[in-house]
């Protein structure tokens, strides 16, 4: 692979920060405004398998659109996934952002400076 994937929204600070620090390290990667460049239910899925974690942990709750469906009650199960990846893949906004993904195919939440250099270091493991 060796090149990362970072899913931003350019209104967004930490997305800006991120990218600044990719920069400042000189890290390889495209980006994709996922706002206008909507992921489909399988990338969602396939970017879930990589951080590891559930819909629900990547959904930001507070969003409008989380109040609108009323997020807040939706039972955090198995049998429940499919309606969260739909709700994400219907309503990017409630994404976690930024999204990396990492050259070892991993993927994190790069929030803070540690997880986006997080990422970079699995890239350079896999090098």
């Amino acid at each position: 692979m060796g090149l990362m994937e970072i899913w931003i929204n350019p209104a967004c600070s930490k997305c800006r920060s991120a990218l600044s620090l990719l920069d400042a390290e000189g890290a390889s990667y495209t980006v994709r405004r996922y706002l206008e460049d909507v992921p489909t239910e399988e990338e969602i899925r396939a970017v879930l398998e990589r951080l590891g974690l559930e819909p629900w942990d990547i959904t930001r709750t507070g969003e409008p659109a989380a109040k609108e469906l009323g997020l807040a009650s939706w039972p955090r199960e198995e049998a429940a996934r499919d309606r969260w990846v739909a709700a994400l893949a219907t309503h990017p906004r409630l994404i976690q952002r930024p999204l990396i993904t990492a050259d070892d195919g991993s993927a994190v939440v790069g929030r803070s400076e540690e997880a986006v250099r997080e990422a970079l270091e699995r890239g350079k493991d896999g090098a």
